[in-house]
C-alpha cells in the first residue's frame, strides 16, 4: 500500500506501507497515562497533576517504499532515523 501522503504521525502507518512517519512515541504516552492513573488511584486530586507534554518522538522510514515511489534516502537522514524498515 502506498498512500497518497508520505508523511504521519504514527509509526503503525509505515509499518503498512507509508514512506516516513516522526511523532510522539505512543508507548511512552500510554505508559505515562498509567502513572497518572497510579496517582489518581491512590488519591491523588487530578486538579494536583501537571499537564505533562510527550518527551519522546520516533522517527520511522520505509526503505521499500521509498523504492517504490523511486526516491533515495540520504544515509545521513537514515542516521536520525529511530527505525528504518526494509
Amino acid at each position: 500500500m502506498v498512500a497518497t501522503r508520505r508523511v504521519y504521525s504514527f509509526r503503525f502507518y509505515v509499518a503498512s506501507g507509508c514512506l516516513v512517519s516522526y511523532g510522539i512515541d505512543q508507548l511512552e504516552t500510554v505508559r505515562e497515562a498509567a502513572c497518572y492513573v497510579d496517582r489518581i488511584l491512590r488519591g491523588v486530586n487530578p486538579g494536583d497533576l501537571p499537564v505533562q507534554l510527550p518527551t519522546k518522538f520516533s522517527l520511522v522510514v520505509n526503505l521499500k517504499t521509498a523504492n517504490e515511489l523511486g526516491l533515495i534516502i540520504p544515509e545521513s537522514f537514515l542516521l536520525f532515523a529511530d527505525e528504518v524498515i526494509e
